[in-house]
């Protein structure tokens, strides 16, 4: 009895003391998780950009020419006699055109709605969100629907809306026309958008990635990166960057992925963008 009289619990100052300590390791702990949590994104978001590229590559082999731009937002992807169009023909975006080779086969040969509304995890990247749509009026000239219509959208951007990179709006441009090498230029990056709208129509988030000469799908190369924001009102104004910290993924000509970082002098980005500027410049 006596023994047993002796034991004691906690003091209230030595519990206060054990949450401190375990808070204290929490917060250590959380930043740590928090980092290798972006870090595993970024890879898997170099990986989806990885892909693209060598679909650009591919699409090429097929059929001579890069994907193009398209021609015009409000035009769907062009089937002729139930066929996807290639090359000059087809209206809608690069990101239509690839579809068969990054296992989007199935969406690109089931006509114009569906490919529209089609949502594959190539096209986003995982820091900034999973995969999504929007739903809004068909504005399509000719209307697909005639009521609305489901937007799969998208995170990456070709270059550029300048009209100098290896995507071109109307005629697709061919790898001789890359005189500046393809390992020198750059031909989709990360786009920038602004967070507090993601999954509302914003002027560059809202046709989804068949679009055809859109902000949804092609960006500036003569603004420097930026990271996202989370404003009040605006959206990625038409620039390319990402929800990474000090850089965004990038995919050159080559099919080979490098980071580019935010700020980077306008003029040289500006150069990596161009494919036949006759410049070199470095992005480190």
């Amino acid at each position: 009895m006596n023994a047993r009289s002796s034991r004691r619990g906690f003091t209230l100052i030595e519990l206060l003391v054990v949450i401190g300590i375990i808070s204290v390791l929490i917060g250590l702990l959380l930043p740590a998780v928090q980092k290798v949590r972006e870090s595993a994104n970024r890879t898997r978001c170099a990986n989806h950009l990885k892909q693209i590229g060598l679909a650009y590559i591919h699409h090429h082999d097929t059929h001579g020419v890069f994907p193009s731009g398209g021609w015009g937002w409000n035009l769907s992807p062009t089937y002729i006699a139930g066929v996807p169009a290639t090359g000059a023909l087809q209206r809608a975006g690069w990101g239509f055109q690839i579809l068969p080779f990054v296992e989007g086969e199935a969406a690109w040969k089931a006509g114009p709605a569906v490919a529209i509304g089609a949502t594959l995890p190539v096209f986003f990247c995982p820091s900034r969100r999973s995969p999504q749509t929007i739903t809004r009026p068909d504005n399509y000239l000719p209307a697909i629907t005639g009521g609305n219509i489901v937007h799969g959208l998208c995170d990456y951007a070709a270059s550029n809306r300048e009209g100098t990179g290896i995507t071109r709006r109307f005629i697709p441009v061919r790898m001789v026309e890359v005189t500046d090498g393809l390992s020198n230029t750059l031909m989709v990056a990360e786009k920038r958008l602004n967070r507090r709208f993601l999954g509302q129509p914003q002027n560059d988030d809202n046709e989804g990635f068949t679009a055809g000469w859109n902000h949804d799908t092609v960006r500036r190369a003569n603004r420097s990166p930026a990271p996202d924001h989370s404003a009040l009102t605006g959206d990625g104004e038409g620039t390319f960057g990402s929800s990474h910290p000090a850089r965004m993924n990038s995919v050159f000509g080559d099919g080979s992925v490098r980071t580019v970082r935010y700020g980077l002098k306008r003029s040289t980005f500006q150069t990596i963008c161009g494919k036949s500027d006759g410049g070199t410049e470095t992005i480190d």
